[in-house]
Parts: structure tokens; sequence; C-alpha cells
């Protein structure tokens, strides 16, 4: 039998630290069949360049034309599930930039989505630090309600999805573009289109890869003080809640009477929202942070997304 097809979509900007690493740990997936497209956002450095002289020695490398800036990672990554023609590919896949796979990364996210029927998948992380520090990163807590409203599935460098679900993505992003380029993360959007439209998501508790934090992630494990503030800040001007509320209406879910509670962002809404608090998050801890995020935003006024 042959291998399975996975079109994997990079994203990258300004990543020559750590991008070669990262690609080489892509093709060297085991027991599949791999084709590589890049978009690389206007950078300052040979980015481009490096991935074109690529593309030109390795034939399952493809760079995308460039497209001006995009001015972060989740434009980035629109950019290419528009742009991308992966109908005739098994599976989608999204990678960072500056990680490295596990070479059994894709073939297990292959076996397990074969073994449950899913339509996507995602996984735990290792997380790393220059220092030579390493943590396991759980996202692999039991699906809840509407956790798909508030949350991703875990980081979307994680992310394999089946081409049925992937060109219904893609057609929706087609006509949906300047929408679109409101949401703030691609991997939270990706999940929440899938668990909205009734596809089935299995979140796996291996980890196929190492997660690389350094000072220039958009998008880390959120761990120290400086994330902790980052997180305060989001939390108290409603970005997160507008951002859902922004979501529910993109996937079809704007007048679901959950959804209408609380999207005005009044008062009342925030309060209810916050005593149903484990509909809305996996982890346990999430779930009172996210209660007490709620109650929070009472107190300092209410947001209207």
């Amino acid at each position: 039998m042959s291998n399975p097809s996975f079109a994997v979509l990079l994203a990258a900007y300004n990543g020559m630290r750590f991008i070669e690493e990262q690609i080489s740990s892509i093709l060297q997936q085991e027991n599949v069949d791999i084709y590589l497209f890049i978009s690389v956002d206007e950078s300052s450095d040979y980015t481009l360049a490096w991935c074109e002289g690529l593309s030109l020695k390795d034939s399952r490398v493809t760079v995308l034309t460039p497209g001006g800036r995009f001015g972060g990672a989740a434009n980035n990554f629109f950019r290419l599930i528009r742009d991308v023609d992966f109908s005739h590919f098994d599976f989608l896949a999204f990678a960072d930039q500056d990680d490295i796979w596990l070479p059994g990364k894709l073939s297990r996210a292959h076996e397990i989505l074969s073994k449950t029927g899913a339509h996507a998948y995602s996984g735990n992380v290792v997380a790393f630090w220059p220092s030579g520090r390493k943590v396991f990163i759980e996202k692999s807590q039991d699906q809840v309600r509407w956790d798909f409203l508030f949350e991703a599935a875990g980081p979307g460098c994680t992310y394999v999805i089946r081409k049925d679900l992937g060109c219904s993505i893609q057609s929706f992003i087609k006509s949906h573009w300047d929408d679109v380029q409101k949401i703030g993360l691609h991997d939270w959007f990706t999940y929440a289109f899938a668990r909205a439209n009734g596809y089935r998501w299995v979140i796996d508790d291996f980890a196929g890869m190492l997660y690389r934090q350094h000072e220039q992630n958009q998008v880390g494990v959120n761990a120290g003080g400086r994330a902790f503030v980052q997180r305060a800040r989001k939390v108290l001007n409603g970005w997160g809640l507008t951002q859902s509320a922004l979501i529910a209406q993109l996937v079809g879910l704007g007048d679901d009477p959950f959804v209408k509670r609380w999207s005005s962002g009044g008062r009342a809404g925030l309060l209810w929202l916050a005593f149903h608090a484990w509909q809305c998050r996996r982890r346990t801890r999430d779930k009172i942070i996210f209660s007490l995020s709620c109650m929070a935003l009472c107190v300092a006024g209410s947001r209207r997304p």
C-alpha cells in the first residue's frame, strides 16, 4: 500500500535562526509522503531566498509567491489555506517555522485518525528552551460542549486534518476572506469550524514534537510573568470574548441561545458565563481562570464585542 500523502503548510517570518532544522525534521517524517508549502511574510532576513533555494533542490518543497506583509501568523496561515491546492492530498497539516518534529509525528496522526475515523487530530507537545529545560505540555483533556468557542484544540502545529474538512475550511475562507482577517488565531478558528460543523476531532495524549520557546514566539506556552501580564491585559480589554463572539458568528452559531446570553458583552451575560465555565474550557485550572476572568470583566465594566 502507498504511504498517505500530506500537504504541510508552513508560515514563515524572519525565520533563519531555526527554519532549516524545522524543515529538515518535516521532510524526514517516516512512512508518509510529504509535500511542503511555504508562505513567507515580508521579512528582513533571507528567509525567502533560502526557502526558494531549497525548492529548487527538493521537488517536495513549494514556496508561494510573496504576498506582502501579513502582520501575523494567522493571516499567513489563512493565505496558505486559501491558495494551496491540497485537494489531491490525503491530509493537511500546519507547521511553525521554529519547532522540531519527531520522525513519527505524522504517521502517529494517521494511525489515530484511521483507528477512530475522526476528521481532525491534534496532540500534546514537549516545550523546550535554549537553557535545555523541557516541559511536557498536556492539551489532551476531554473536550466539553463549548470549549471550541473559547480555546484551540492545542498548538496548531500539532493539527492534522483530513482532506474533506480541509477543503470545507478552504471554501469558507475564500468566501469570507475579509472576515477571517479579523481572527487572531488560525488554530482556534480551525478547531471551532470543525466542531461547529459536526466534524469529529480527536486530541491525542502523544507528544510528537519539540515546541521551541524563545523571545520571538508569537504564541508560546504562556509561562512566566511576562505571559501572565499579557494574558491579564487581554482579559481586561475583552479581546478573548470578542474573538469568541466573532468566531461563533462566523461558524454559524451567532444565534444559538448559549452564545446570545453573553456575546453582547453585558455584565449579566458575563456573570452568567462565569457560572458556566465548566462548559467552556477543558482543563480544570483553565475553567477556574475563565470564570474569574469573566467576573473581572464584570468588575472592570462590560465589553461589547
